[in-house]
């Protein structure tokens, strides 16, 4: 390799570092602040950097939300698809899809944050019309979910799913506001504790193993 892609090379791992680096910045300032009340300057200044070098990376906040979130869903669908295609019991599944939910929430908890309050406001703009299509999915995946696992017997058939599924979201997501990555439960450790909690209300008395 000559010297001079090399150099090239070495300059473009460390322009993607310093934007992941500014991007989990934004990330931390919009879910504190709001998206509305967060301007370019308020990231950069909790970078700090001048305002002017942060378009030297993005062009406009919308950018950098839209980088944060699709990044996000991304890949929580990525994990998400690698239960749903395990082949797994309707309970099997639910479960791992608790525990890639909490992962979700260690690996993303500002850009959880800023989903959960700002997602019905940004998909009125066609930029983030994708946040329309992921909740849409991921209800579905929900009630899909929570069916099969009546027809097989693991869960009560006398609750509403939709209930359950309004349920088990609010229940899991919500926690992003006072989780932190590194405390005395990991993420698989909190999902796990969850899911004792509410498995006991949704499973039938008698499961059928057959």
């Amino acid at each position: 390799m000559s010297p001079r892609r090399r150099d090239a090379e070495g300059t473009a791992a460390a322009r993607a570092g310093r934007r992941a680096e500014l991007l989990a910045t934004a990330a931390e300032v919009f879910a504190s602040q709001g998206y509305s009340a967060t301007t370019v300057r308020k990231v950069a200044d909790a970078a700090g950097i001048l305002g002017g070098s942060l378009y030297y990376h993005f062009d406009s906040k919308e950018a950098m939300a839209d980088e944060i979130l699709s990044t996000f869903l991304d890949e929580m669908w990525a994990s998400y698809d690698r239960v749903l295609e395990a082949g797994l019991s309707a309970r099997d599944t639910l479960e791992g899809i608790v525990v890639e939910s909490f992962r979700s929430i260690d690996r993303h908890r500002p850009a959880v944050v800023l989903y959960q309050n700002e997602s019905k406001h940004l998909a009125t703009s066609e930029r983030f019309h994708y946040l329309h299509e992921s909740r849409r999915r991921f209800e579905e995946m929900w009630l899909s979910l929570l069916e099969r696992g009546v027809e097989e017997g693991a869960f009560r058939a006398d609750l509403d799913p939709s209930l359950v599924y309004r349920f088990i979201r609010d229940t899991v997501w919500v926690a992003a506001n006072w989780y932190q990555p590194g405390g005395r439960l990991s993420a698989d450790d909190i999902a796990k504790q969850y899911l004792a909690m509410f498995l006991e209300g949704i499973q039938a008395s008698q499961v059928r193993t057959s």
